[in-house]
């Protein structure tokens, strides 16, 4: 009887710790193998700067092959080394990829500025301002540009949505100066001619960083005319202080870009986080917070942590400084920098005068 009994308790531990092992296989070694398989072909699709096609035919193969082998071979175990070795060197060719500035870059991107500061001025070489038509087409242009910084005075926060997503958005900032005068950072991907930008692609290495310093008419004028994203504009409570000292940082690294090429990352530098680091004793919050990540809710937090000018709840201030309703034609672009700040005193639009009509003897 108490044998039965024994070989009765054995079989049941026998079965508890077989379901474990099943629980836990699925659980954390499968999802783990599914990463590891999905991580190396996205690496080997979109890292580097070869051939696009043949990149999808790698990558794809390199997915199907291990799914499908891990799930009819088997010697699972074997697959499995296999996997790990084939994954451990792509992961090593990987790592040796490197940044470079020798590349054919689109127009867009194809120019990295320098800031030159002696003193209190501060000399910006290739301000972007491209001039844009209708059909998205643009005429290049650059300029350089003199800044006193003892006249620098405010910084703003500009949020840009493209699509309809809003977990995920363009995050710039504006200096602006004594004289009236702007400068707007914008931290990019910089993509290569024929290039378009993938958010998977910009986790693998694809892209190099850029920062681009223009004016407002490009950088933020682009977005709300012909590419008709949905562009915020936030005054921000920055002391003068600060705000030249976040100027200094911004044109330290500005000049470390341009003589040492980084690459772009989707989560870790990008558009927000790389402005966010450079101001981090500046720009709230001090802490890490979801939506540095999260960017299409940046004015959110900037709100919540007390850094946008404004004593108007969240969702009447986003209303005011949604700029594209201040720019709908061409007056409005005439004073841009001014009309897409509604807490500024804005341009009167200049009286029509009636055309002179000539008199009779004047017809003949």
């Amino acid at each position: 009887m108490d044998t039965k009994t024994n070989s009765s308790t054995d079989s049941r531990g026998r079965k508890t710790l077989k379901a474990l092992w099943i629980l836990f296989i699925l659980l954390l070694i499968a999802p783990a193998i599914g990463f590891i398989i999905l991580w190396s072909a996205l690496a080997i699709t979109y890292a580097g700067v070869s051939d696009q096609n043949i990149r999808w035919a790698f990558g794809s193969s390199f997915a199907i092959v291990f799914f499908v082998s891990l799930f009819c071979f088997p010697r699972r175990m074997l697959t499995t080394m296999c996997l790990l070795t084939a994954s451990c060197a792509v992961f090593w060719w990987w790592t040796t990829l490197r940044p470079s500035h020798d590349r054919q870059w689109s127009q867009l991107s194809a120019v990295l500025p320098i800031v030159k500061i002696e003193g209190d001025t501060a000399t910006v070489q290739s301000i972007r301002n491209f001039k844009y038509a209708a059909d998205g087409d643009y005429i290049p242009g650059y300029y350089d540009k003199t800044f006193d910084l003892n006249k620098i005075e405010t910084l703003d926060l500009i949020i840009s949505y493209w699509g309809d997503g809003k977990h995920t958005a363009h995050s710039m900032l504006s200096f602006g100066f004594k004289d009236g005068g702007y400068l707007c950072v914008s931290v990019e991907a910089r993509t290569e001619d024929g290039e378009e930008y993938s958010g998977i692609a910009g986790m693998f290495r694809k892209y190099e960083l850029i920062y681009v310093l223009g004016d407002e008419m490009d950088l933020i004028g682009s977005r709300t005319g012909v590419r008709a994203e949905q562009v915020y504009l936030y005054p921000t409570k920055t002391p003068r202080g600060d705000v030249r000292k976040l100027f200094e940082k911004i044109a330290a690294r500005v000049n470390e870009i341009a003589k040492h090429p980084e690459f772009y990352n989707t989560l870790t530098d990008n558009c927000t986080t790389c402005l966010a680091y450079s101001g981090r004793s500046i720009i709230p919050p001090g802490s890490f917070d979801y939506r540095i990540l999260l960017n299409g809710y940046a004015d959110e937090m900037a709100y919540d942590n007390g850094w946008i000018a404004t004593d108007a709840p969240f969702a009447r201030t986003r209303d005011r400084h949604h700029i594209n309703k201040y720019v709908k034609d061409e007056f409005d672009r005439a004073h841009f920098s001014r009309r897409i700040r509604p807490h500024l005193p804005q341009p009167q639009r200049p009286k029509k005068v009636p055309a002179t009509q000539e008199s009779p003897d004047q017809t003949q």
